[in-house]
């Protein structure tokens, strides 16, 4: 019994977050974050619940998240209710084996039903299939915190998931948060973009547009490694230093002369790329490691340092000529200098994006680099979103990947907002893959219990009491519906019944309509949801359910106790007046 209690005080308090009047929590942990959201895995998630059994209701809204992305409140609150039903008859001596029993043959029925009831949106249009698919984007998002801008966001959202056609992969579609503008400020980019990463002062003279580039993709640190703390390295003659400097410089300029060999018009890497390829190096640095004592020293074939009785009088760089001290003397941008992009510390995630979308293959050496490797796209461009700037890759060849930019005020509000376009992302791939629909707003689960209570007037024996309650159990989605949006839920669920009761099957469709306070027709309303939603719910909280009557018994082992309570007792015993085993500060008690 007491299992029982858990779940259910665990299912009041995601009750009122159902459906698109559903309110919202505020949940602040031991950390001093906040989360706000009326997602039902995100909250049992942040929940800190220890009791075992409740435990339960957090691992299937867990799964419903992975499998579906939607309905994990549903979920939740149907297991809750089913063993809510089911308290009266444990009360009153019923073997729970019989209860368990007629509760897993009420599911089948229902998921059989469900079946019967879906409507099929396979066969078509391309056009035909995005109206659709919008509806039942548009029905996960009415319950979310942008609610209010579910068209808006519904059509971003299945232009995004039909870029990236069959790829199984969610990474390929990136959600990026940038503070600041309201909802509509937010865009879709068929392609990829990602935050300018970590960039030295140089960044600013490389070019930040390009038509037809080449893109190579590196996991290769572009600049000067530092030694290791144990690495030790003996001289007999000092001048030999020099050669080791020498060394270090002919090592990365081999490697930024291959990267430019390859044809590449934008080098992105995973690691750094240092101040050498990137930021303007001051000349003193050419001239020391060219050991300045000669008086003409072609260090690359891009500069050249001229001296006199052993003091700098011209830098050659690029065909450019200045005659100052090397101290003031200009710069050397290595990338810039040859019209190239680049960027470093690029994440894993963006940077196997580009290679999806590009056509590339991220190189772990820069050797024998070929055109095979190379990515490309019709459009490269920096462009600012915010206070942020971006790197935009558009008109990609691959076509698998696409990026939602979100534009909101608070921190808070821009997480719900990508908690909810995840939601929305997942249904609409599952309405992809399995193709059918049912009706929303209560219709599905008012329909089910009809049937179910007509099927058990055919049954003997207790088990008709059983799949009664089970029957009774499915009314809490539409009942709940009501109670958060505010209307008379008695009044409203015996219109349904009654509608739902007609011979004619006309009233299958009804639901609650939420704007109203009475039922409509929830299917030409467009009240969508995919029918794995709903099958999925059905079997995660009859199986919880199951799960929590099989228990007879919560057993703990003693060691465990005994250890918490002499681990709490030495925490105790440090002060004041100690007993016995406790010394404390005060007089002990003999």
């Amino acid at each position: 019994m007491s299992n029982i209690n858990a779940c259910m005080a665990v299912a009041d308090v995601v009750r009122t977050t159902l459906g698109p009047r559903g309110m919202d929590k505020l949940i602040h942990d031991e950390k001093g974050n906040t989360t706000i959201s009326n997602d039902g895995a995100t909250i049992m998630k942040l929940l800190d619940i220890v009791h075992p059994a409740a435990k339960i209701l957090v691992d299937i809204a867990k799964s419903q998240d992975a499998e579906v992305g939607d309905g994990t409140t549903t979920v939740v609150l149907l297991a809750g209710e089913f063993l809510k039903e089911a308290k009266p008859f444990i009360e009153d001596g019923v073997h729970s084996q019989n209860l368990i029993r007629s509760y897993r043959t009420a599911s089948y029925l229902a998921i059989e039903k469900i079946k019967e009831l879906a409507v099929s949106i396979e066969g078509k249009s391309l056009e035909e299939k995005k109206t659709l698919l919008a509806k039942c984007a548009a029905t996960t998002l009415s319950s979310k915190l942008i609610g209010g801008e579910n068209e808006f966001f519904a059509s971003m959202v299945i232009d995004a998931v039909l870029a990236i056609g069959n790829a199984d992969r969610l990474n390929m579609i990136g959600i990026k948060k940038v503070p600041g503008g309201n909802m509509r400020d937010s865009f879709l980019v068929n392609g990829v973009a990602f935050k300018k990463t970590f960039s030295y002062a140089g960044f600013e003279q490389q070019p930040k547009k390009f038509l037809k580039p080449k893109i190579l993709l590196l996991n290769v640190q572009l600049e000067l490694k530092s030694e290791k703390e144990n690495a030790e390295i003996r001289l007999s003659d000092p001048s030999q230093y020099q050669s080791i400097v020498d060394a270090e410089w002919n090592i990365i300029y081999d490697k930024l002369d291959k990267c430019v060999k390859s044809g590449a018009k934008i080098v992105l890497s995973r690691l750094a790329i240092g101040d050498l390829g990137t930021q303007d190096v001051p000349l003193t640095k050419l001239w020391n490691a060219c050991g300045g004592n000669q008086r003409r020293i072609k260090v690359h074939v891009d500069f050249c340092i001229y001296t006199k009785l052993g003091e700098v009088v011209a830098i050659l760089v690029r065909w450019r000529m200045s005659k100052q001290n090397p101290q003031i003397v200009g710069v050397y941008q290595y990338f810039a200098d040859r019209d190239i992009f680049c960027a470093g510390r690029v994440t894993e995630e963006d940077l196997q994006r580009v290679a999806a979308a590009t056509g590339g293959t991220v190189q772990t050496s820069v050797n024998n680099i070929i055109d095979e490797v190379l990515g490309s796209c019709e459009i490269f461009e920096e462009k600012q979103v915010g206070n942020e700037r971006f790197n935009i890759f558009s008109g990609c060849p691959s076509g698998q990947t696409a990026t939602i930019v979100l534009r909101g005020g608070a921190d808070q509000f821009i997480e719900e907002a990508e908690r909810s376009l995840h939601d929305a992302i997942m249904i609409v791939r599952r309405a992809l893959k399995n193709s059918t629909v049912v009706a929303g707003g209560g219709a599905i689960d008012m329909e089910i219990s009809r049937y179910l209570r007509q099927h058990a007037r055919t049954i003997a024996g207790k088990s008709q009491l059983f799949i009664n309650s089970y029957a009774k159990a499915l009314e809490v989605i539409p009942r709940q519906l009501c109670d958060n949006a505010g209307f008379d839920a008695t009044d409203v669920l015996n219109k349904l019944r009654q509608k739902h009761a007609l011979q004619s099957g006309e009233g299958a469709l009804y639901g609650v309509d939420i704007n109203t306070g009475g039922i409509a027709d929830s299917f030409a309303n467009f009240v969508w949801e995919p029918a794995v939603v709903k099958i999925n719910a059905i079997n995660a909280a009859t199986e919880a359910a199951c799960l929590v009557l099989s228990v007879d018994e919560t057993v703990k082992n003693p060691k465990s106790e005994s250890a918490q309570g002499d681990a709490a007792a030495s925490a105790m015993g440090g002060r004041g007046r100690g007993g016995g085993a406790f010394r404390g500060r005060g007089r002990g008690i003999l």
